[in-house]
């Protein structure tokens, strides 16, 4: 058996695709630890149910005596922490849900890490990482055409959402500085693929659009994001908890900048290619659904990662572009309906958060 893995939020959207890249590519042992939150769907897991290297235990990270008991009896070499919540929009309508898990569970979670580590002999101590998972959110807004965030970026948050996740970077660090803790982060860009759960914009303009709903595009869709593929991102992040030096912080993005109206767009035509007979009658295009909204409070208007220092140390890079990744996500979408038709057969429905209102503009047809 190779290391074992225990994984936060491991039933969510990137942490499902870790598991599933470790199960089905390595030899890995993976304990998988998730609240079960709205977000949080075993139905991305169900293919190693039955797996003898793969448990599930529903926990919250903020039980620290639960934490350390699973610790203690699991024995993982690595903790990669994913659980958190993350979607700006509901961190604007309700911030204490984040600053709850995002700051006091990471807390919780790197003192149960802690005892149990001190508890390995000196050789296991040296191998044990906990990998802290963050995004680039932390930095804030680029300004300027060729600016990109660095690993060296100085943090500026915009949000409740990247501030919690700043605090909790700020804690891994600390953590590593003050008691020894081998800890290494990682920060990310936007990530899209199958399983993402339907609030975020591309599941949101996919499934909004096969229904014939509005697309809501915040402002006039301008904000340019750089965009990862899930899988892409979960091969990097075994990469640096196995191969990262400790005490480091690796940015992982896509190279794929896109305006989200620009997004948008792109989905409306391969969905027009791979879903013309969904398509209203009355519409010649999906397109035609765009509607632009009243823009998110503090939204920033570029993000761009720098991922040159995990290909030079560690020879990661994304293998999908923008083109084929997305291309890809849309088919999953029109495959897997039974996945999201049951994701929304619970509380959640596709609306935007955030207090942005419609406004009457649309998009011309072409």
């Amino acid at each position: 058996m190779g290391l074992r893995f225990l994984i936060t939020g491991g039933a969510g959207f990137i942490g499902s695709a870790v598991i599933r890249h470790l199960l089905a590519n390595t030899v890995q042992v993976v304990a998988n630890v998730d609240k079960l939150t709205y977000a949080g769907n075993l139905d991305s897991l169900a293919e190693f149910a039955g797996s003898d290297r793969y448990n599930f235990h529903q926990l919250d990270i903020c039980d620290q005596a639960a934490m350390s008991k699973l610790m203690s009896a699991f024995q993982p070499d690595v903790v990669m922490h994913l659980a958190a919540e993350s979607h700006v929009d509901r961190s604007i309508d309700g911030p204490s849900d984040f600053i709850q898990t995002n700051i006091v569970g990471t807390y919780s979670l790197l003192e149960a890490a802690r005892a149990y580590w001190q508890t390995l002999d000196r050789s296991r101590q040296t191998s044990f990482r906990f990998h802290h998972v963050s995004t680039d959110e932390v930095y804030g807004d680029l300004h300027g055409v060729e600016a990109l965030f660095t690993e060296e970026t100085p943090y500026a948050p915009s949000s409740p959402y990247s501030a919690t996740k700043a605090s909790s970077d700020h804690l891994v660090r600390a953590w590593q500085r003050t008691y020894g803790l081998p800890v290494v982060i990682t920060n990310c860009s936007n990530n899209y693929g199958p399983y993402h759960f339907p609030e975020k914009l591309i599941p949101h303009m996919i499934l909004n659009a096969i229904q014939g709903k509005p697309l809501p595009v915040y402002g006039d869709g301008g904000q340019i994001r750089d965009w990862l593929y899930v899988e892409d991102h979960a091969r990097a992040l075994v990469e640096v908890a196995t191969r990262g030096r400790v005490g480091e912080t690796y940015n992982i993005g896509g190279h794929n900048e896109k305006r989200n109206l620009e997004v948008v767009e792109t989905l409306c035509t391969l969905l027009d290619e791979l879903a013309a007979d969904e398509r209203p009658a009355t519409l010649e295009s999906y397109k035609e659904l765009i509607t632009f909204v009243k823009d998110r409070p503090g939204h920033d208007q570029r993000y761009a990662i720098d991922a040159s220092k995990i290909q030079r140390e560690l020879g990661w890079v994304p293998r999908e572009t923008f083109d084929s990744g997305i291309r890809k996500t849309v088919e999953w979408y029109l495959i897997n309906r039974a996945w999201w038709q049951r994701v929304l057969s619970g509380d959640y429905q596709l609306a935007r958060l955030g207090a942005a209102e419609y406004a009457t503009a649309t998009v011309e047809k072409d």
